[in-house]
C-alpha cells in the first residue's frame, strides 16, 4: 500500500510541476503582449499581474501619444490602497531616479511600452509613536 502512495504523490508533484511551467509560459506570453517587462521585484505574482492590469488598462484609455503620468500614478495607488491596505506609494515617468525603503513583499519595478513604474509599500505606524 505504501508504494502506491509513494507513486501518487510522485504523479502528483510531476503534474503540479507542469501546471507551474504552464503557467509561467502563459504570463511570459502575456507580458509580451502587453510589452511589460519586471526591472526589480519582491512582490507576489499575483499582485505584480494586478499592477499590470491596471497600468495596461489606464495606458489603453488615455489617447495615443498622451501619457498622464500623474493620473496612472494615482491610479495604481488607490487601487492598491483600496484592495491591499494602506500606505502605497507609486512614482511613474520615462526617466527618474529614485532610492526607497519599501515593506517587505511590496516593491514592483517595472516598464509598460515606454514608461517606468515604480510601485511601493512602506509600514504605517500609529500617530503617537
Amino acid at each position: 500500500m505504501e508504494a502506491a502512495e509513494e507513486e501518487l504523490e510522485r504523479r502528483s508533484k510531476f503534474l503540479n510541476s507542469l501546471i507551474l511551467k504552464k503557467k509561467a509560459v502563459e504570463q511570459k506570453e502575456q507580458h509580451e503582449r502587453w510589452n511589460i517587462r519586471v526591472r526589480a521585484s519582491d512582490m507576489d505574482v499575483n499582485l505584480q499581474n494586478h499592477a499590470f492590469k491596471c497600468a495596461r488598462g489606464n495606458l489603453d484609455s488615455m489617447p495615443i501619444g498622451k501619457l498622464d503620468s500623474k493620473r496612472l500614478a494615482l491610479s495604481l495607488k488607490k487601487e492598491f490602497d483600496s484592495t491591499y491596505g494602506p500606505a502605497w506609494h507609486c512614482i511613474v515617468g520615462t526617466s527618474f531616479g529614485s532610492y526607497v525603503t519599501h515593506s517587505t513583499g511590496g516593491f514592483l519595478y517595472f516598464s509598460i511600452d515606454k514608461v517606468y513604474v515604480l510601485l511601493f509599500k512602506t509600514a504605517v505606524e500609529p500617530l503617537g509613536h
